[in-house]
């Protein structure tokens, strides 16, 4: 089979909402698509290419071992786009993280030794109709169309989908409708972009905030701030028009709404039984009306590849438990899927946490020596029964890795 070619990208909705083809990150986005540049590879086939900024080192290689991975072909980008050989080699599919303008001007020079299954994929090309689908406001949309499907008990009461505000004004009547409310930029991911507010009036540096994202943005989604429970999310996968349901992912965010990590093997050990009953429940319930509120919201037939629709537990107004079917849509490969493939390498009567690292003053490889120390690497038959494990390369240049860690 005709190899794929992978790159790490997470900031394309940024390139997305800014829809020009040079848009570049800022330079700690970049740092972060250098240090997390490899991950791919959970995906990648033995013959696969994976692009990056910063070619991983040779123990990180020899590390991948451990857990039975032989990995894929790992290239520079910047030589890899340069090297007339490898521009004309054969290729099955071009599959960066998520799509933007941007990125289909930086990988172009790759797409005439592609398949004819790929160029005449949707993704082959970019449409200027295909930005609202990665919007908050398109997510809105299909939240509100799976909630008239849908059986009313436990879930979202329609009165609380998000609204769209093209000023400050409407923000400030919701405030006063809902009384707490969660501001989002329509184009963002991992949690970035979101403006919790809590008490009226807004404060200067709250409403200073929100305008720019107006103007940078055209407008914002402004919904109530939910007492937030828990985290999961429903992935799909689009092919030809079919939208296939993948499973139900588990995981954390921070109070402002970040992504942490994900679950590993399941539910933590200390899951009250009522919140795994209840997202047992949505996965029965929820899935076959996404694949309805997707195919109808046009992203069958303008979209191919995976999908993720975060949703959450939440409690109300009565402290009684509901679910929010449908946060966002993050239409591109995303943390959950990931963690799917490296559920495959923890024990199965384990559980574990896959966990993306950042802090400014303390590298990965500072961060993984101590980590190394407190809880030291078991595996056995290439699975990991306990301890810590980097799954990026420990380089003393990367502020930014992930691990899976397993207690």
């Amino acid at each position: 089979m005709l190899p794929d070619v992978y790159l790490f990208n997470p900031t394309c909705e940024y390139a997305v909402a800014n829809g020009t083809v040079s848009w570049q990150p800022n330079r700690l986005l970049q740092q972060m698509e250098a240090g997390l540049g490899t991950l791919p590879l959970f995906f990648a086939c033995q013959n696969d290419y994976v692009l990056v900024k910063r070619l991983p080192s040779k123990s990180f290689i020899q590390s991948l071992k451990q857990i039975g991975i032989t990995p894929p072909v790992f290239l520079q980008l910047g030589q890899a786009l340069s090297d007339n050989d490898f521009l004309r080699s054969p290729k099955r599919r071009l599959l960066p993280w998520g799509w933007s303008p941007a990125t289909h001007h930086l990988l172009n020079p790759l797409k005439n030794s592609c398949s004819a299954e790929f160029l005449s994929s949707p993704v082959s090309t970019w449409k200027p109709a295909y930005k609202e689908l990665y919007s908050k406001i398109k997510a809105a949309e299909v939240l509100s169309r799976l909630l008239s499907i849908l059986p009313e008990e436990f879930m979202l009461p329609r009165q609380y989908t998000p609204e769209k505000c093209f000023d400050l004004a409407k923000v400030e009547l919701l405030l006063t409708k809902w009384g707490k409310i969660m501001v989002k930029a329509p184009w963002s991911s991992a949690g970035r972009g979101l403006q919790p507010v809590t008490c009226s009036p807004l404060h200067p540096s709250v409403s200073n905030r929100i305008r720019g994202l107006i103007r940078e943005q055209g407008a914002v989604v402004v919904e109530p701030l939910f007492d937030k429970v828990f985290d999961f999310a429903f992935q799909f996968s689009i092919q030809q028009g079919e939208i296939t349901y993948l499973g139900t992912d588990l995981f954390q965010t921070d109070e402002k709404g970040r992504y942490k990590g994900n679950y590993l093997n399941n539910f933590p050990y200390d899951t009250d039984s009522l919140i795994s009953g209840l997202i047992d429940e949505a996965i029965k319930s929820v899935p076959p009306g996404l694949k309805t509120a997707l195919k109808s919201n046009s992203f069958a037939a303008n979209y191919e590849g995976f999908l993720g629709v975060d949703a959450m537990i939440y409690r109300d107004n009565k402290k009684q438990l509901r679910i929010h079917p449908c946060l966002e849509i993050n239409l591109r490969y995303n943390m959950g899927l990931l963690a799917f493939k490296l559920n495959n390498f923890i024990a199965p009567e384990k559980k574990g946490m896959f966990k993306t690292y950042y802090r400014p003053n303390k590298s990965f490889k500072q961060f993984s020596d101590i980590m190394m120390q407190e809880y030291p690497l078991n595996i056995s038959n290439h699975k990991i029964k306990k301890g810590y494990f980097p799954i990026t390369d420990v380089s003393p240049e990367a502020l930014f890795g992930a691990f899976i860690l397993v207690e």
